[in-house]
């Protein structure tokens, strides 16, 4: 029997793509230069907050959802971190699947991950 270890309980995986990326790249410049510098995981993270419940007074769920998520991460400057109630999350998936959701100014949103880590049951290093 396989169980699963979440690394991150309760998070999500927001996976990136810089608008204009294959532009860029057919121009002779790579995608790093296409995203600004200056631009932390926090303020992308605050960035897409303000998309989501600015655009979607008309959606109450998908703004309360995305309001009470919290910023845990960005990765390789593809991959915003995030974490919430199970619930708000399942907002998110299902405001994604019905192309609802709202990417960052300057991103595409490839995919949503949740970010749970294989484990099977009883398995240790000794």
């Amino acid at each position: 029997m396989e169980s699963f270890l979440q690394i991150a309980p309760h998070s999500l995986a927001i996976v990136l793509s810089s608008v204009g990326a294959g532009d860029a790249v057919g121009a002779g410049v790579s995608e790093s230069d296409e995203l600004p510098r200056h631009h932390t995981g926090y303020e992308i993270f605050a960035d897409f907050k303000a998309e989501n419940t600015q655009q979607h007074a008309w959606n109450q769920r998908i703004t309360e959802a995305v309001s009470e998520t919290f910023f845990l991460g960005w990765i390789d400057e593809h991959v915003l971190l995030i974490q919430g109630k199970e619930d708000h999350l399942e907002v998110l998936r299902e405001g994604w699947m019905r192309r609802s959701l709202n990417p960052p100014r300057g991103f595409t949103i490839k995919y949503l991950a949740g970010i749970e880590a294989d484990r099977k049951q009883g398995e240790r290093e000794e």
